[in-house]
């Protein structure tokens, strides 16, 4: 049986419940921001049209900030951030999601439609929410 018929998108496991926070905040106030929307994965807002969005995640504040002991009051987002980030187009197959993230070992992918963040992605949601679907 071909799975063509029933194509699982990205949009249809992303999830819309995201964080953002401009580069200049300090790690002390996207720690807030992460505790407190209970996640470990921040999008990095585009300074300009012409600029690209960036990641904060838990390991990056960990390996930059906390293993180094710097006061995370006086690092700035954008010192420790990943940017340009690793994207992806809400109609694309999760299949071919799930590859992208396997051969570039992401965590994390933001869903970018007309140039802006609708979602997030990750494994788990690949694997739980979309290949799940497909034995029910």
């Amino acid at each position: 049986m071909s799975m063509t018929s029933n194509i699982i998108r990205v949009r249809d496991v992303m999830k819309t419940d995201f964080g953002t926070i401009d580069g200049v905040a300090t790690i002390a106030e996207a720690l807030k921001k992460m505790k407190s929307l209970k996640t470990a994965v921040l999008i990095v807002e585009k300074r300009n049209d012409d600029d690209e969005y960036g990641m904060l995640t838990s390991g990056d504040i960990a390996r930059h900030v906390l293993a180094k002991d710097r006061a995370p009051d006086r690092v700035n987002v954008y010192e420790i951030m990943s940017k340009p980030v690793i994207s992806v187009h809400p109609d694309m197959d999760i299949r071919y999601c799930s590859r992208l993230f396997a051969n570039y070992n992401l965590v994390r992918a933001p869903v970018l439609e007309n140039k802006q963040v609708i979602g997030m992605v990750s494994p788990n949601s690949l694997v739980l929410d979309g290949l799940y679907k497909t034995f029910q």
